[in-house]
């Protein structure tokens, strides 16, 4: 994507109203939507997290598909999650927001059993060891998710990554956290919720079509 294409998004994205983009100052010294995001959103609805959302595809389709549910996608790269902001403004979707933040930074974003459940979708897997803390399933992302999360609320992965899947399988397991569901081959062996079939990002049909098998992980963080 070009510069000035960049530049474009960016100052669309900041007259956006379904745009947050919080300044690292605000984040650190008292966010003003922590703890009130059913006041942005206008209602009392569950609010849902999509981490790492990149173009925003699955916020949107499970926004579309889940009306009386919020729903967050978070991305550090604004130019990248313009699209799904945009389709969100086009659509009337006024259940959909995107955050641009760090997601090492949530638990400075959202109070203490504010979030119902969290999506993580095709982040990279940080196969070598020195890049361990960058997975968004290690044990310092689960305990800042618990906080954030309500008592009974879930986590979804899905990726292509099948050491992602293992690794998280393993860590959970070892913890003593409670998996929900698993399914190391999503279209292949039946059972997984229809919200996991039926939404297909850009990348996603890549991997499909590589013949690379997606895997889901439905989990509560005990």
């Amino acid at each position: 994507m070009g510069s000035k294409n960049k530049l474009k998004r960016f100052k669309e994205n900041e007259t956006f109203s379904n745009v947050v983009q919080p300044k690292r100052e605000e984040i650190f010294e008292g966010f003003e939507l922590k703890g009130k995001w059913n006041e942005f959103f206008k209602n009392d609805c569950p609010i849902v997290l999509e981490l790492g959302c990149g173009k925003g595809e699955y916020t949107i389709g499970l926004a579309q598909r889940n009306p009386e549910k919020n729903f967050i996608g978070i991305d550090i790269k604004g130019a990248r999650f313009w699209r799904g902001a945009k389709s969100a403004q086009e659509e009337k979707l006024e259940n959909v927001a995107f955050l641009r933040t760090q997601i090492e930074l949530i638990d400075n974003l959202f109070d203490e059993s504010e979030i119902d459940e969290i999506w993580i979708t095709f982040p990279d897997p940080q196969i070598k060891y020195k890049r361990t803390k960058h997975r968004l399933t290690n044990p310092v992302f689960l305990k800042k998710y618990k906080h954030i999360l309500k008592p009974e609320g879930v986590v979804h992965l899905k990726t292509d990554s099948e050491f992602m899947h293992g690794y998280t399988l393993g860590l959970l397991q070892g913890q003593g956290d409670e998996i929900l569901y698993s399914n190391h081959d999503v279209y292949k062996n039946a059972g997984s919720p229809s919200e996991v079939l039926e939404i297909q990002t850009f990348y996603e049909n890549q991997y499909l079509e590589q013949g690379k098998p997606i895997t889901y992980i439905q989990f509560r963080i005990n």
